[in-house]
């Protein structure tokens, strides 16, 4: 059982960190100014509707594992490895962040797999694998903006 809950300890760290992903995004989706604007203020609106839906997978993942999936905002801030952004960043900063962001998750599903694997839960290993697969898509699909 010991294995189990720290599968479920990093599903919700990856849960908590994908809603604050997805916030931030949306916040930067509100808020991009500049040239690059149409694009990136389309871009972000993929990516936030994306991690939504990642979001609901990764609880019900959880909720599959019998154990209750953390949702409420204090239970993010102190699960999330995301940090929110309070600030106004340039469209550039918003692109460098969010890059990082992803690169977080991708860290995260990895610790994920690492957990799940040795168990033989393939379900949860085949949700984080996909899950690195969209991350490291999404941190492609913003450097793409700065070349």
């Amino acid at each position: 059982m010991e294995s189990r809950d720290k599968i479920v300890e990093k599903l919700s760290i990856m849960l908590a960190s994908s809603y604050t992903l997805h916030l931030k995004t949306q916040n930067y989706h509100w808020n991009v100014t500049g040239p690059m604007f149409a694009s990136l203020h389309m871009l972000f609106e993929t990516q936030y509707t994306e991690l939504g839906h990642a979001a609901d997978q990764l609880a019900e993942r959880i909720r599959s594992l019998s154990a209750r999936a953390p949702a409420s905002y204090s239970e993010y801030a102190r699960l999330s490895r995301i940090e929110e952004d309070r600030t106004s960043p340039t469209a550039v900063e918003m692109i460098e962040a969010l890059i990082s962001d992803h690169a977080t998750m991708t860290a995260a599903a990895h610790d994920v797999v690492h957990a799940a694997s040795p168990i033989h839960d393939d379900a949860t290993a085949d949700l984080a694998a996909r899950r690195i697969d969209v991350h490291e898509k999404n941190a492609w699909m913003l450097r793409s903006h700065l070349e």
